[in-house]
């Protein structure tokens, strides 16, 4: 980035630093050898996203991300506040039912498969030796054979899964988002978005409270998972009348500590307006405790000796997964009345599916944690099951909501073909344009095929939304009709269609079998992924392309999402830049690329208003009107944007028709320059010319400070900065004579 290979680290530490030109490193002590020129200076964040091989175990909490993206996805709107928060209540609700899926899921594995049905029948506890001192058969009659013992014991895996997410969100936050913004006061908080208020990059009090909630979920998911099922047994007649009792107090205290849970969830959401320091001690300590201690009494209540308790078909609670599936699908409809609603109030055409972006997204999250969860349950099951034929398997929702994978496979390979044919008319239609732009050239049919068809991939960006849209539609669909199969039917989808037609018949067979191994493959096709991630640093930054984006915002809806770089990449910036201006009394511009640029403007809101006077930003390659101001319109639309436009010194932006990812900002000039710059030529050279003897290379989204154009819009942008005359916003171009400041670096985020 700062083209030397002597660099020094100015300020910053292992994971995010800021770095100089080693000639540059006491440039503030030097001001009359800078005159001539800037000093480059590059915050380095990829660590952030792409560091150490840890990073590629969060592959698995993807579904977490996903909803958590969801709550930053509401439209804009006016006058409705209380619609707004319930709206991210809504989000909330959404990410603990994941929570309570994925330790149902756990729960499904260690104790339904392997504890309750493989342990309990003599065939496959035979087959696996380990399970052998649980089986009733294998130990003849061991202390841990009997059913409740068994549960108990195997309750232990779900509940290290619950704990170890826990601990990964307190670690991860410790060490990322811990960092306090800088402290403004109050009248420097207006603006059109809520980046612009001091505490937006400091949850620490919601974080901790709903890490708190959710480490309790998954606890109490655990014991009803333990408890329910001695309870039920406790409860047929002829049953000890005092266990009976005990039983039913569990149950009643277990459904107390769950809507507990709920109403921390559901109380107020984030602090933004102000640094929020505060912490609820007593209720972040208090209700995982709480839950702990209801889980330690459901394993010493069902680990008691009862006769004639025998494990048989599969254990008792298979609704479960049933509830969740309804509980998500009516939380996602709900969600996306509310979003049309809040649009309504303040529609803007740019906005990704008319604003039900965050509903769409929703479903996506719900249907890749019934996917993983599924996934699991079903390999772990083939994987006990050899022959098929000795134990039930896992609920027959979850075969009937693999069934419906290939379906919706089908789908998207039809998307993917409208979307190829769609490509196809664009780059036929967009070679003429080609051939305008460089006049005078020799045609070759080839090179302006191979332009055309770069802009065409590059345009299908902005045909995500109908492609999220129908895909997300799709699966609600899917998932509904699989809920209804499961409850209607209570048989697999193979078996329901028995007496069926043929073709009846045939097709569910083969959509549950083909359903079954997609699911399994998909989940080890993550596992392998994050595990060539964890070995290959160049996979785990194609890996961090994907968090830059999904953990860009902070974790508003689910505590066991990755955690958010910007809440340390952002307070970074901003300290840096206010501290520098204010010991200098210099200018700067901000220079940022891709999701760099993101940062940028992320970091120029946070500064204090008369810091930001003094601040010119320079974006290329930017996704923020194009990918952020479409699927995030309430923190990132026209208004937004327009804001920040007014409130720096001045804004440029540079874009080519060959990038996927950037694009224009779309802001008029207010009577100066426009942000946008004319598209930059993508190559820069059709042919062979004397400046490019060799043919020149269609960039896209890589190469821009390379271009001419970066190095003159960087010189005009240091021109207007000039100390000595604050330059008036209608000023196109000082002029070559405007100097320089001394000292004024060129931050690259």
């Amino acid at each position: 980035m700062l083209d030397d290979p002597r660099t020094v680290r100015i300020t910053g530490d292992d994971i995010a630093a800021v770095f100089r030109r080693a000639d540059d490193a006491d440039a503030e002590q030097r001001p009359a050898d800078r005159r001539d020129g800037p000093v480059p200076e590059a915050y380095v964040w990829c660590n952030l996203t792409s560091g150490n091989g840890t990073r590629a175990l969060w592959l698995l909490l993807l579904p977490f991300m996903v909803v958590n993206l969801a709550h930053w996805m509401r439209p804009t709107t006016r006058g409705r506040a209380r619609t707004v928060r319930l709206y991210g209540l809504l989000v909330r609700l959404t990410g603990l039912s994941l929570t309570v899926l994925l330790v149902a899921a756990a729960c499904e594995v260690a104790l339904d498969l392997a504890a309750w049905q493989c342990a309990g029948t003599r065939a496959c506890a035979e087959r696996h030796s380990w399970l052998g001192f649980l089986s009733p058969e294998v130990s003849d009659g061991g202390w841990w054979s009997l059913p409740g013992r068994r549960l108990a014991l195997a309750a232990l895996v779900p509940a290290a899964l619950t704990g170890l997410l826990w601990y990964l969100s307190l670690r991860t936050w410790n060490a990322y988002e811990s960092q306090q913004p800088m402290t403004r006061d109050p009248e420097e908080t207006g603006g059109r978005t809520a980046l612009n208020r001091p505490g937006f990059w400091y949850g620490r009090r919601l974080v901790a409270r709903l890490r708190a909630a959710h480490t309790a979920a998954g606890l109490l998911t655990v014991a009803a998972a333990v408890g329910s099922a001695a309870a039920r047994h406790d409860r047929e007649p002829g049953g000890p009348a005092v266990l009976a009792v005990l039983g039913m107090l569990l149950e009643a205290a277990l459904v107390a500590g769950a809507c507990a849970v709920v109403w921390v969830v559901c109380r107020r959401g984030r602090t933004e307006r102000r640094l929020d320091g505060e912490l609820d001690a007593a209720l972040v300590r208090g209700l995982p405790l709480a839950a702990l201690a209801l889980l330690a009494s459901a394993l010493l209540y069902a680990g008691w000796e009862r006769d004639g308790w025998e494990s048989a078909g599969r254990l008792p609670g298979d609704p479960t997964f049933g509830a969740l599936a309804l509980v998500q699908g009516l939380l996602v409809i709900v969600l996306a009345g509310v979003a049309h609603v809040l649009y309504r109030t303040r529609p803007d055409r740019r906005a990704a599916m008319r604003g039900l972006a965050g509903p769409a997204v929703a479903m996506l999250g719900c249907a890749l944690g019934s996917v993983m969860s599924g996934g699991v349950s079903q390999r772990m099951s083939d994987w006990l099951d050899g022959t098929g034929t000795s134990i039930p398997g896992p609920p027959v929702l979850l075969t009937w909501q693999a069934s419906v994978i290939p379906p919706l496979l089908v789908l998207l390979l039809v998307l993917g073909g409208w979307l190829a044919r769609r490509a196809w008319r664009i780059a036929r239609a967009g070679r003429a344009a080609v051939e305008d732009e460089y006049p005078g050239e020799t045609g070759d049919p080839g090179r302006t095929r191979r332009i055309a068809a770069t802009r065409a991939m590059a345009a299908l960006t902005d045909r995500a939304p109908r492609i999220l849209a129908v895909t997300s539609a799709a699966t609600l669909l899917l998932g509904a009709g699989a809920l209804a199969g499961a409850l209607i039917t209570d048989r697999t989808p193979g078996a329901a269609t028995r007496d069926s037609y043929a073709v009846v018949h045939g097709a569910a067979e083969t959509a549950q079998a083909l359903g079954s191994w997609l699911i399994g493959l998909g989940f080890v096709l993550l596992v392998a992924c994050g595990r060539r991630a964890y070995k290959d640093a160049s996979a785990r930054r194609t890996i961090g392309i994907l968090w830059d984006v999904g953990t860009f915002w902070p974790r508003a809806a689910h505590p066991f999402a990755p955690p958010c770089y910007a809440e340390r990449a952002v307070p970074d910036l901003t300290w840096r830049i206010a501290t520098w201006t204010e010991a200098t009394g210099g200018r700067l511009v901000i220079s940022g690329h891709s999701q760099g640029s993101v940062l940028a403007a992320a970091a120029a809101w946070q500064l204090p208003t008369s810091t930001r006077k003094r601040v010119a930003l320079l974006t290329y390659g930017s996704p923020l009107e194009r990918l952020y101001g479409r699927w995030f319109p309430a923190h990132f639309g026209p208004a937004a944007l327009g804001s920040l436009h007014q409130e720096v010194d001045c804004w440029r932006n540079l874009y080519r028709l060959t990038d996927p990812i950037g694009g224009p900002v779309r802001l008029p000039g207010d009577g100066g320059p426009e942000v946008d710059r004319a598209p930059l030529k993508d190559p820069l050279a059709y042919g062979r010319t004397g400046a490019h003897p060799l043919p020149a290379p269609i960039l896209g989204h890589s190469g821009y400070q390379a271009d001419p154009a970066f190095a003159e819009e960087r010189r005009r942008l240091l021109a207007r900065l000039r100390p000595e005359v604050p330059a008036p916003r209608h000023t196109e171009d000082p002029g070559p004579d405007g100097g320089a400041p001394a000292g004024a670096p060129v931050p690259s985020a």
